[in-house]
This record gives structure tokens, sequence and C-alpha cells, in this order.
């Protein structure tokens, strides 16, 4: 295993997917098949999201309109948390999902609100939890 790219996935991963809500990705592969999962880890987060291409802004974003498309609310979540995580203002993403809807369609884009204001809500209660401990 080449050890710069365990180590960019490792620092990506702790980037984007730190105080995920709900299940990752990751650790659904792992539950069925641990080589696997560690072979598409290294690749998905140490090679392609560890590029330094388009900003890890940009990335997401391009992401959060590609699963507003494909109407993946599930992923999508996963995806606006990563978002969130590397910078993205909650407005952008917005924005985002507003032009897609343009191409994708108006169920796709108030699926995609839905997931952004659900994860919006689950890390203000997350973080209003964390006050009161």
């Amino acid at each position: 295993m080449d050890k710069t790219t365990v180590e960019k996935t490792k620092k990506t991963a702790g980037l984007y997917f730190k105080d995920i809500i709900g299940e990752k990705p990751y650790d659904l592969w792992k539950s069925f098949d641990k080589e696997l999962a560690n072979d598409l880890s290294l690749f998905i987060t140490g090679k392609m999201y560890a590029r330094e291409k388009l900003p890890h802004q940009t990335r997401q974003l391009i992401t959060v309109a590609a699963l507003t498309a494909l109407s993946k609310t599930e992923e999508l979540k996963l995806h606006i948390q990563a978002g969130l995580n590397v910078g993205c203002a909650a407005e952008d993403i917005a924005e985002v999902i507003f032009q897609t809807m343009t191409y994708a369609g108006v169920p796709a884009g108030n699926s995609a609100l839905k997931a952004l204001r659900e994860v919006m809500e689950a890390r203000a209660e997350k973080s209003r939890m964390s006050e009161n401990s």
C-alpha cells in the first residue's frame, strides 16, 4: 500500500467527513468487504478528493449538483455535510440546487432542498446538544 495515498486518504477524509450525521459509505462498504472498502476509500478519498486541481468547495458544489440531478438524496445529505465541512456556505449549496433544478427538474430540486434543510436542522440540533453538555 502506498504510504502517501494512505496519508492523503486520512487527511482528506478528516476534512470532508468529520462529524458526519448518519452512516458513512466506508462503514457500509466495510460491513460487506473490508479489503474492497479500503481500496475504494484509497481511490475516492485518497486520489480523487485529494486532487488539488479544484478547490474542495468547488468539488463539493459539483457533487451536490450531480447528486441533485440524480435525485440521490441519501448520498446528497452526506455531501452537503462534507461541503459545509470544507467551507461551503449553506446559501451557496442552495443556489447550486436551484441552478440544477433548471436542468434536472423541480421535483429533484425540491428533494435536494429538503435534504439541505434536514442537514442544517440536524447540525443545529447537534450544536445545541454540545452546548448543553
